[in-house]
Order: C-alpha cells, then structure tokens, then sequence
C-alpha cells in the first residue's frame, strides 16, 4: 500500500491520471491511497512500470536511482581537509550516501593527533562528520587506543560486519566481512599483511578464510574494499595508464590479489600506493561481468594525485543478466591469471641444487626437433604453451613452442615431467611419468587411466571418497549418481547431477548407471515445472576431463522457447553448427548421444525443454570456450 499526499490540485490531478492509466484504485481529498491485490510479480512490474512513469514526470522524484558513493585513499587523520574535499565534492554533484576509506585512516605522527581527536571526541563546530564513512585502515598514531574503546562499547558487542561504531557517522570495518549497504553487496578485508600478530592494522589467516567461504556464496559482489593492492593488478593492463616510477612489489599483497581472483568484485578499491590509477576493465574467469580497480592516492599528498573518486553503481541485485554483463570495448584479461601462470612457470623453471645437467633437468630436449609455432631461444619449454595450445607472447616469447610436447601433455604426460625431468609429486600425481610413443592405442592410455584412478580420488573435488568434496553441498546420492549444489550456481536451483565414479564422460558409463541418470532429470524436471520453470542440462567433455558433471539449470517457462536460438546464435559466432535431433523422453536422447561421442574429440551438447538435444564434436583445433554452456545461459 502506498500512500501521497497532494496539497495542489495540479499535482493531484497528475497523480490521479497516472493512477487511472495503471488501473489503480485511489482515496479522497489530499491524500491518495492505493492498493494492489494481484500476485507479487504483477505487483513488481506494475510498480516498476508505475515508478518509471512517475521519474518521467517529475525527474526531482527519482525513487529509483542508485546509491551514490564516495572513496578515499590513506587519509592518515588529515580530518580537516578530507571533510572540506567531501562537503565541496557534495555540493557539486552529491548527495552521496556514503564514504569508504581504504589505506591508513590513522594520523602517521602526534601533529594530526588534536585535530583527528576532535571529531572522534565530538569537538562541536566544524568537528563533525558529514556522511556515514567507514575505514580499514585501522593503524596509526592512536589507533589502538581508540580502537579498543570502540571494542568495548557494549554498543559494538556481538558480530557487526556492517561496522563498529566509532562516533556519530564514523563506522570501522574490523577483521573481514560482508554486509549490505544501500542495496550493494560490500566485502572487505581490514588491515596489512603481517605476521607478528598484532591485535589492531593486520589481518589473519582466519580473515582470508573467512572471504574464501563468503566467495563461494551465490550473487555478485559490488564493492571489495583492501588497503593493500593486490599484486600483479597491472598485467596485460595500458603501460600508458599504469603511474609513473610504480613498482609493482612494494605495497602489494598476493593474497589480496587471490582473495580478488576467487571474490570477483565489480569494484576493487586499494589505497596504500600513495598514487591514483584507474585500471582498464577486466573479464573475470568463470563469470560474466567485468571487475573495475581503482588504487587512490593519500589526502593532501604534495603530487596532487587523486585521493577522492566517486561512483555510482546500480547493485548488482537488481540488474538484468544483460546489463550486468556488459563489456566496455577496452576490457582485458583478467591480470590475477597470468599471475597464476608466472607463479607456475617460476615453478617449473627453477634449477635444481644438485648436480642435475640442464639437458637433464630439462628432460623432453626441444633443441633438435622441429617447431610448428614459436621461434625462443634454447631448449627450454613454454609452460603457457604446453597448457593451453597458445601463447599470448607469440614469437617474442622466450621458450619454446613445440608441438610434440604439447600433444604428450593432451596424451596424459605430466607437465612437471615434461619440463623438470621429474615429479615431486610421485605417485600422487594424476599423470604419466613416461614419454608416449606416436600411435600409441586409446586402449592403453585408457587402461593406464583406469589404473590410476584410486590415486585421482585422492585429489577429485567430485569423488565422494576425496577429502576435498563439497559435502554440504550433496542433496541427493544414490547407487550411481549423485546430485550437488554447484560452487558458483548461475541461478537460483542450479543443480549438478556428478557420477559417483570417476570418469570423464557420463555417455560411457553403463546403461544401467543411465537409467538412474534419467530418473535424476526427471524428478528434477518435475521439480521445477512445479515452479513455473523449465530444464536445461548440458555437459562439456573435454578429452582432458577428468570427473564429469551435468549442469541442470531451471529457466522460466515463458524464456524456454528462446534457449534454441540463442544457443544457435553462439554457435554461428563461433563459426559451427549444432547437430539437431528431436526425442520422445531422455532415454532416447542419451542412446542417441552415445552413439555420436567419439572419445578421440572433445564433445558438448545440450538438451533443451521440448525434447531437443543439440551436439558438437569439436575438432582438434577448433578454439571452443569450456565455458559456453555457462556463458550462453548468462
């Protein structure tokens, strides 16, 4: 129920014509009373609708605009001056309902003591905090004197993500956290990086872990909040954007930078540097939208570097698939993965102590074979190559690109061996320690898998037996499946349906393992029906896959129709076609899909609400996302 009051009758008439064109009932007199009585999605969109119509109207009464929010650098208790650039900055293009203060809040000498001290203790006059600001800096002159205080406020007791009051309007985000603040998801990690066990300005080990499980939650975070930046944040980034004299080691932390990988943040704001960059745009694996850094610059610092940026982001909560996925034209990689990548290729190419010879350590010897792509000097192999197929270096990269080596580790050959000679891991490892010889038969590269099977388990996120399974996460398990909520669901009731045996394909398992697997997906079918939406199930088989999984994903029922064509469209992008067959039930379906799987080839297909299933057998050197179920369904 909504409720207006109107004391000129213009306004009123405007009112009541609006009220009229939504069929909405309203009162008498000055006070305009209207009800709804339809269901709650009617409710929304009529509300949504009537909003829109009234913005448009009266722009001044913009009830759907987003927050507007204010961030700020190492303030180092220059209060005075931080608040003089926020009320100038609010005059001109505010009202801004926040502010959020990463690097150190706390003076870094006695001379800004008084000056910070007065807002803290109340000063009066101009000592008073002009909107809701909260910190993680929580280091200083002062700092854990003011901080214990606050500690033992009995206002402060209990769990408070959302922040520890300090004074009237001045909020400190202690250890790690998550909480909502005007409709945006905000995750912070307060303090530095130390291992001496401070009680105040260091974070632990518990408060990584913390944000490691708050990562696996479902929804998108708007705002990560650190004061260190995380390392590596300018790979693949514009040289000509990255400041001047930066230096990448000092003042940056490699656990932020894997908290920011796993988190995935629309926002990530740092202070600490001393120094403003906007970094470009970049994609994050294994989701839609783009992540945006800003590292910001202390106040009153003598380079008048930026110290002050606002923003104004619409949550995440309430943004359509496609808005939230939308890409500027100057996105990149995400930098944390080619992180990852030099981590491991440090790794690979450290030399040993011993007196191990380098044509010894680097065992599969390149020098005299020949080179399908790359030209680096020695004998020493690309790690990115080997991998992936491709470098993004090309021909300036340093190690080489060879081919034969690249097909060994597609053939099951562990990189470690390829490139060190040898395996730390030994028999733990999930690959061979052998050099495969051309022709070798599928039958015994299948044989050698099977047999290394009890070891795979050991190390399978998937395999019930593993240490590492999920196990909050199983809904249901029966003799040769199981069903289990995903880490990152898409949506809400995204469900995967996992084999209880390791094996790398659910089209090669035995016809009775079938029949449950079809139970499986027609209870789950029935399930959402009930719910007014459809299913969606798809599964990728790479030739290197190593558990298998079915993504189950429930659609509105008035969306299914569209799932066809849009998935026709991605294929056309990628330049194929899907092979399109038509069924009575699932059974029928999955007969027809065992007899189109050729293990020698990667596989994805999809089955779709009306009974259709669609296929692809990926060539060899077909570029295929891993990833196209998830992103079509985005």
């Amino acid at each position: 129920m909504l409720i207006f009051y109107c004391p000129k009758h213009d306004l009123k008439k405007t009112f009541l014509a609006l009220f009229k064109r939504f069929e909405i009932k309203s009162g008498r007199g000055s006070f305009l009373l209207f009800s709804f009585s339809t269901v709650y999605d009617s409710i929304r969109l009529l509300a949504t609708q009537f909003a829109s119509h009234l913005v448009q109207l009266f722009p001044l009464f913009s009830i759907m605009s987003p927050p507007r929010i204010l961030l700020c650098g190492d303030v180092l208790g220059r209060l005075n001056q931080l608040f003089k650039r926020v009320q100038s900055v609010n005059k001109s293009a505010g009202p801004f309902d926040a502010l959020f203060c990463v690097g150190q809040f706390f003076p870094d000498s006695a001379e800004q003591l008084e000056e910070f001290m007065g807002y803290i203790e109340g000063g009066g006059g101009h000592s008073q905090i002009p909107l809701p600001t909260y910190f993680i800096g929580d280091y200083g002159v002062a700092a854990p004197k003011v901080l214990s205080t606050a500690s033992r406020n009995s206002a402060n007791l209990g769990f408070k993500m959302d922040g520890f009051k300090i004074c009237d309007n001045l909020f400190w985000l202690r250890g790690s956290g998550k909480f909502t603040l005007h409709g945006l998801s905000v995750v912070y990690l307060s303090g530095r990086q130390s291992s001496n066990g401070q009680q105040f300005g260091t974070y632990s080990q518990d408060d990584v872990d913390a944000l490691r499980a708050l990562a696996e939650e479902p929804g998108v975070v708007d705002l990560f909040l650190t004061n260190e930046w995380p390392s590596g944040v300018t790979n693949r980034a514009s040289v000509s954007d990255i400041p001047a004299g930066f230096l990448d080691s000092t003042g940056s932390d490699s656990s932020v930078s894997e908290l920011v990988a796993e988190i995935k943040p629309r926002y990530h704001i740092a202070g600490t540097k001393g120094v403003f960059y906007a970094r470009e745009p970049y994609s994050n694996v294994d989701a839609v939208h783009v992540t945006r850094f800003f590292g910001l610059a202390m106040v009153g610092n003598k380079d008048k570097q930026k110290f002050i940026h606002a923003i104004s982001p619409t949550p995440a909560s309430t943004m359509s698939a496609a808005e939230i996925s939308m890409k500027p034209p100057n996105t990149t990689l995400s930098p944390y993965t080619l992180v990852v990548e030099q981590t491991a290729l440090k790794e690979v190419t450290k030399r040993s102590t011993d007196s191990v010879s380098d044509s010894q350590y680097w065992r599969y010897d390149v020098s005299q074979k020949r080179h399908k792509s790359g030209a680096g000097e020695g004998n020493k192999l690309c790690f990115k190559f080997i991998y992936s197929g491709s470098c993004p270096r090309g021909e300036k990269c340093n190690f080489q690109h060879d081919s034969d080596a690249r097909e060994q580790y597609s053939g099951g050959v562990c990189i470690d061996f390829l490139i060190k000679g040898k395996c730390e891991r030994g028999p733990d490892c999930n690959f061979k320690h052998d050099l495969q010889n051309e022709g070798e038969s599928h039958s015994r590269t299948r044989r050698r898998s099977e047999n290394d099977s009890g070891n795979r388990s050991k190390v399978c996120w998937f395999c019930l037996s593993s240490p590492n399974v999920e196990s909050h996460l199983i809904i249901s398990v029966g003799e040769f499946y199981y069903c289990a909520l995903p880490k990152g669901p898409l949506v809400q009731d995204h469900v995967l349906v996992i084999p209880i045996e390791h094996a790398p394909s659910t089209l090669t398992l035995s016809q009775q393992s079938n029949s449950e697997l079809v139970k499986f997906q027609n209870s789950l079918k029935l399930y959402y029906k009930n719910r007014g939406k459809e299913a969606v199930l798809f599964e990728w088989i790479s030739k290197r896959s190593s558990h298998a999984n079915i993504q189950v994903v429930p659609v509105p029922s008035s969306r299914a129709a569209a799932v066809r064509d849009i998935c026709n469209m991605a294929a056309e992008k990628l330049g194929f076609k899907f092979v399109a067959m038509k069924f009575n039930n699932s059974s029928d379906g999955r007969e027809w899909l065992r007899k189109q799987f050729d293990r020698n080839y990667s596989f994805f297909y999809v089955e779709l609400t009306e009974g259709t299933i669609l296929s692809h057998s990926v060539e060899e050197n077909e570029n295929f996302p891993a990833q196209f179920g998830r992103e079509v369904r985005c």
